[in-house]
């Protein structure tokens, strides 16, 4: 069978392992307690004998745990450095390291807190040679005390490994639908730069430069951060403005943009291009058909605990909206697309709704509800999590 103690892990830097390691001493302590709760129980002694049990199992049982802990993460910190193959889960060196840490510690925890615990009761204890009763009680504890420690930081660990795979695969699908959609708005824009060529060549050089400008800021943007996957809202901000220059060479005075993006919101995080297919949809489905264009309006705002971002246009309305990839308004490949990165990124924590424009208002909002939350620092390579 194997044992559990030879599975091989990273070892934690030194300052989650302090704190570990103070935790598992009051985890310790709360144990030491109990054990002299059942020994008093089962004595059948009287009130007042509960505090001399006390104050040996507190005594014997504080001395053994920090010998044994202490004495496996200075065996697992040397095989760390002295040895070519990998550490064990977490600092745990392996069993008969542990083993000998675990007699070696009760022994000498045993003989140390005996010794303080008469001092303090005014008690005489024999020693460990006297009672071999008495150490082979110690050491199941000690045993039995280890083995739940250890149980707890293999869980961690799992748990850990768990959630890392998660956040890879989700960061996998955003990778896979951003790749879609970028493709999606460069085959648009190729199709129309390609007619207005042939119209007027002027308009359409203007507009391969600014098709340049975005390209080169969404691929800057991809090289940064998670991959891309989240960005600051100014920089959202700012390729939008390179994709709405193209549309509107494209469109001419037919099209008017206002963006509105407070300061205090510009370090907020959004997933990358999550605004970008919204306000295509609105160009495209929403004032293009309009004879006279319109009005379109990107705005942030905060509300409690949340970024509420729309999208709005003066165009033909939900009810004048077809395309061919819809099966009805609302329903297109960008809306599709804006749900899956919300779905993959948030879960239920976020939410997207396309609607009519109110109160009789021309047009179709589009809004998006995120946690609010600034964009996190660059991240430094550093240790795992500490098991608690």
């Amino acid at each position: 069978m194997t044992d559990p103690l030879a599975a091989p892990a990273r070892l934690p830097t030194s300052g989650s392992q302090h704190q570990s390691f103070l935790r598992r001493g009051a985890r310790n302590l709360l144990i030491c307690q109990g054990i002299a709760v059942l020994i008093w129980t089962m004595s059948g002694d009287s009130p007042q004998a509960l505090a001399t049990v006390a104050v040996y199992a507190t005594a014997i049982g504080m001395p053994c745990w920090f010998f044994i802990d202490g004495g496996r993460l200075l065996v697992a910190a040397w095989q760390q450095r002295h040895q070519p193959r990998p550490v064990h889960a977490s600092g745990w060196p392996g069993p008969l390291w542990m083993a000998a840490c675990i007699v070696g510690g009760t022994a000498l925890g045993y003989s140390m807190g005996s010794a303080l615990a008469d001092q303090l009761t005014g008690h005489r204890s024999p020693s460990l040679s006297q009672q071999p009763a008495t150490l082979t009680l110690s050491l199941l504890i000690a045993v039995a005390a280890t083995y739940f420690f250890y149980s707890r930081e293999r869980l961690h660990l799992a748990q850990a490994a768990a959630e890392a795979a998660r956040r890879l695969a989700t960061e996998n699908q955003l990778r896979l639908l951003q790749s879609q959609l970028e493709p999606h708005m460069l085959f648009n824009t190729l199709a129309n730069l390609r007619v207005l060529i042939g119209l007027d060549p002027a308009r359409a050089q203007a507009m391969l430069d600014h098709l340049v400008a975005y390209l080169r800021a969404t691929l800057g943007a991809s090289r940064g951060g998670a991959g891309g996957l989240m960005q600051p809202l100014a920089a959202e901000f700012e390729r939008l403005a390179d994709y709405l220059a193209l549309m509107a060479i494209r469109m001419g005075p037919r099209l008017q943009v206002q963006l509105d993006l407070p300061a205090a919101l510009q370090q907020c995080a959004v997933p990358a291009l999550v605004l970008q297919p919204l306000v295509e949809n609105a160009i495209r489905h929403g004032l293009e058909p309009q004879p006279g264009g319109g009005v379109l309006q990107v705005s942030a705002q905060s509300e409690g605990d949340q970024l509420l971002l729309r999208v709005c246009d003066s165009g033909v309305g939900l009810a004048g909206r077809a395309s061919a990839d819809d099966d009805h308004p609302g329903d297109g490949y960008g809306t599709r697309h804006v749900h899956a990165r919300l779905a993959a990124t948030y879960g239920d924590r976020a939410s997207f709704m396309l609607r009519a424009a109110p109160d009789g208002q021309p047009g179709t909002w589009a809004e998006l509800r995120l946690p609010l939350a600034a964009m996190a620092p660059p991240a430094v390579a550093g240790s795992p999590a500490s098991p608690t």
